[in-house]
């Protein structure tokens, strides 16, 4: 693809100097690599126009900008990079996205599951696979390298690109808000959107619910999608429908839905349920817990075989899939007491998200026991979420509050409206004990020592994730890692 090529695909751009050959894009002035195009981005800390020299010393051979720079270099001049870059790098790697099955999944909760079911799903169809999203990327299971849930637009294209080189045929990918807003996923097609339900989160970017929801609503657009498949029992499924622009499956216990979720049965060991619709009767099981995600399941099954799975082999690798690390993953590693209580690790950090969590654990897990939880809260994030992660933490019998990730807030302020939220709920009649220890390996070794051989402790929030910012620095911290070494009475 040479540069001229480009500016003829793109709206309203000019092209200045000559029209060299492009073999790849980047907004990075330090990216490296043999004739490639220097995006350059006005950020908010930022701009990349400043950083111009520093790419064409590493070698770019043109740069996409929003206004001429005094550089003696090819320029494609546009009105919005971050608009322009997207289709530019689709460009540059040959429509990647249009050589693949890519299925979107956006939502509040449940991306990281859903992708992971449908990963499942294609494998056992035959289908060479990848993944795109907050547990990072890989193909055939072998990790890439990446940053993100969604990747900016240039990684994005050329990720998509590796992945079609290594042999995969499909991707499921996790679509965020910040994904959508932010242009990232311009320039890919996606054969199916999914989305899973939107609830308060990320209102520190997106200000209000309704910016949140038409965030969401852009990967439902024919620029993007061909199909939907939508939760439609999930929160804000019914305003997703009406802002869609493409064609919509729906899928949930509703009444109304094209594939209803009927006889559920719910276990220790997973769940089941039929799927009545279009397809017939289908029995659906998976070894994941609660309501919740069934209908992940579920929703995972319609959107693979949307994509084009045959419908055994959907049901086959949803049925054989494991719970993604973090998701409710049950931590008892070789060396447990048989009298230690049952301990799981969860990404919950949303109302919605630790309240459906509860009730998975309620339904299925604490037939006898206690119910004991670790929680806190993010700082520099969503403030107003806080409160309501509380109330929605007052349905367990023993809530230890802690710190989750404070960044660079004062974590005693964030644990306080956390714990207010509590107070709150028990003003309503919940009955729940709160304790409060601020060091987390400490609280998870409280809510452990706590906890009878017929209790469950879950510890929530982190998930998979292995480090802890706390006043701007990392360290690491895995939850799983400390469960583990407290379980066993080893260091760790």
């Amino acid at each position: 693809m040479t540069l001229a090529g480009i500016a003829a695909v793109l709206d309203r751009a000019d092209l200045r100097g000559d029209a060299p050959e492009v073999l790849d894009a980047s907004h990075r002035s330090d990216h490296r690599g043999p004739a490639w195009l220097f995006c350059a981005v006005p950020g908010a800390r930022a701009d990349g126009h400043d950083h111009a020299p520093d790419a064409l010393a590493n070698g770019a051979v043109g740069l996409l900008v929003e206004r001429w720079l005094d550089l003696s270099v090819p320029q494609l001049r546009v009105p919005s990079v971050r608009s322009a870059m997207g289709p530019a790098a689709a460009l540059v790697h040959g429509h990647p996205s249009e050589r693949l099955t890519v299925v979107g999944v956006t939502g509040t909760n449940g991306k990281t599951t859903v992708t992971s079911l449908l990963e499942a799903a294609f494998a056992a169809a035959g289908t060479g696979v990848g993944v795109i999203g907050t547990l990072g990327s890989r193909v055939h299971g072998r990790t890439l390298p990446g940053e993100r849930t969604t990747p900016e637009a240039t990684d994005l294209q050329r990720l998509l690109h590796r992945a079609y080189e290594l042999g995969a045929d499909a991707v499921a990918m996790e679509v965020s808000s910040h994904g959508l807003d932010l242009h990232r996923v311009d320039g890919t097609r996606f054969a199916v959107a999914v989305f899973t339900n939107l609830t308060r989160d990320h209102l520190d970017w997106h200000g209000t619910m309704e910016a949140y929801l038409a965030a969401k609503a852009r990967l439902f657009t024919p620029e993007l999608a061909r199909i939907g498949v939508v939760d439609l029992d999930g929160a804000g499924s019914r305003d997703l429908i009406a802002r869609s622009l493409v064609p919509i499956v729906t899928v949930g216990e509703a009444p109304d839905a094209d594939h209803r979720i009927a006889r559920i049965e719910l276990g220790v060991e997973g769940s089941t349920a039929v799927l009545e619709g279009p397809l017939g009767r289908i029995e659906l099981a998976t070894r994941l817990h609660g309501r919740f995600n069934l209908g992940n399941a579920a929703t995972a099954f319609v959107a693979a075989v949307t994509a084009g799975v045959p419908v055994e082999a959907a049901l086959a690798g949803i049925a054989r899939a494991e719970a993604p690390p973090g998701r409710l993953e049950r931590i008892r590693p070789e060396g447990t007491p048989t009298d230690a209580p049952r301990v799981l690790v969860d990404y919950a950090h949303t109302p919605d998200a630790i309240a459906a969590m509860i009730d998975a654990v309620r339904g299925t897990l604490v037939p006898g026991g206690r119910l004991v939880l670790v929680m806190g809260a993010g700082g520099d994030r969503d403030r107003e979420k806080r409160g309501p992660m509380g109330s929605a933490a007052a349905r367990a019998d023993l809530v230890v509050v802690t710190d989750d990730n404070p960044r660079t807030e004062d974590p005693d302020a964030i644990v306080a409206a956390v714990v207010a939220g509590i107070e709150d709920a028990c003003a309503s009649g919940a009955a729940t004990e709160v304790r409060i220890e601020r060091d987390r390996r400490r609280a998870i070794g409280i809510a452990i020592a706590s906890a009878g051989p017929d209790d469950v402790v879950v510890v929530a929030g982190k998930g998979h994730e292995t480090g802890q910012e706390v006043s701007g620095i990392v360290r690491p911290f895995d939850d799983r890692a400390v469960v583990a070494s407290l379980l066993t009475g080893t260091a760790g």
